[in-house]
């Protein structure tokens, strides 16, 4: 817990004003407690959507790490392909490029 960020509710209920603007900065929340134990966090709601989103990528990939290092060993082995040969696998016609 960082001291400079928490506080108790009836302090916050004064400052509550001053933390919103606050907790617009990057990185940037308020715990806070009842009775000397944390009750709630006061974050941005860009800051509590970015969190979601990164919730949602980890629930949909939860091997993310091990995922991108086999990517990574596949690729320097030259075991990849290439925007253009996967979308002619799927059937895409790609236009002829031009010689500029």
């Amino acid at each position: 817990m960082d001291i400079k960020t928490t506080l108790p509710i009836s302090e916050a209920r004064e400052k509550i004003f001053k933390i919103a603007e606050k907790v617009q900065k990057p990185e940037t929340h308020y715990t806070l407690t009842e009775k000397g134990r944390p009750k709630v966090v006061v974050m941005s709601a860009d800051e509590f959507e970015s969190w979601q989103e990164t919730l949602e990528v980890v629930r949909i990939f939860p091997k993310l790490a091990k995922d991108i290092e086999k990517a990574e060993r596949e690729y320097k082995r030259g075991h990849y392909l290439t925007l253009e040969e996967v979308l002619l696998r799927e059937g895409f016609a790609l236009a002829k490029k031009s010689k500029k």
